[in-house]
């Protein structure tokens, strides 16, 4: 019992000397963790999409680790890094008009051409990110960051289905395929996602208690979701997400 308790003593006191060497070094270190909500969306609308008929956002939690450097005497200002797995979920219908389309035809080849009526989207992604943000503290509880991101996908569903309309193949003057009723065909766009993302991220956190932060930040996507050859669908998409949660900070 003794050489136990000294073990733990010896390892507290490691503990301690190294949260003090970095307090005196301007280090501060935070694990958070949140959820994402919003969409994967072109902007702005193009003349396709005619109507958002509902949006239902996924279940997108975000785990995340990162440090900050305070670079003054006052620590008002810092530079932090982080590591954050990411995860961004969106389902949608939309009515749209000659929106470039590839489905699954019953002999399990595919079928391109615009299509007119309603589009039912599933959009899920899991990303490793890394945001490096300045940092400037407002208050002792009060701190606004910004700053770029940077991602890499390690996962990707874009896909959904078609119903009430009809495709034209394979162009607006090209023959006609109608679904009616329960009638509807399957798109898969998955395989042509982008794996390298980047943005922008904007938000702040405020320290509720001595160590619990609680933070909000908006991701804004600036490059396409899909690959530069791509071009069924005829517009970018990028993906847009306000992300909150708790954070603890030593």
């Amino acid at each position: 019992m003794l050489t136990a308790g000294t073990n733990l003593l010896k390892a507290q006191s490691s503990e301690h000397k190294g949260l003090l060497w970095s307090s005196l070094h301007g280090l501060d270190y935070e694990f958070k963790a949140g959820v994402n909500i919003g969409g994967t969306s072109p902007l702005p609308l193009p003349k396709e999409i005619r109507g958002l008929d509902s949006y239902s956002p996924g279940l997108a939690i975000t785990l995340e680790g990162n440090a900050t450097k305070w670079i003054d005497a006052r620590q008002k200002w810092g530079i932090s890094l982080g590591l954050r797995l990411d995860s961004k979920n969106m389902n949608t219908r939309a009515t749209v008009k000659n929106y470039g389309m590839a489905i699954f035809n019953d002999t399990g080849g595919k079928v391109e051409g615009l299509w007119t009526g309603g589009v039912k989207t599933k959009v899920k992604m899991s990303y490793i990110t890394v945001p490096l943000l300045a940092n400037y503290k407002i208050s002792d509880r009060w701190k606004i960051v910004a700053g770029p991101y940077f991602s890499y996908m390690i996962d990707g569903d874009f896909s959904g289905d078609v119903y009430e309309g009809h495709l034209r193949t394979p162009d607006a003057t090209g023959s006609r395929i109608d679904f009616e009723g329960e009638n509807s065909a399957a798109y898969d766009f998955s395989d042509k996602l982008r794996h390298f993302q980047w943005g922008v991220q904007v938000g702040g956190s405020w320290k509720a208690y001595k160590h619990l932060t609680v933070h909000a930040d908006l991701t804004w996507g600036l490059n396409d979701i899909f690959q530069k050859d791509f071009k069924t669908i005829s517009f970018a998409m990028y993906p847009i997400y306000l992300n909150f949660g708790f954070g603890y900070e030593f």
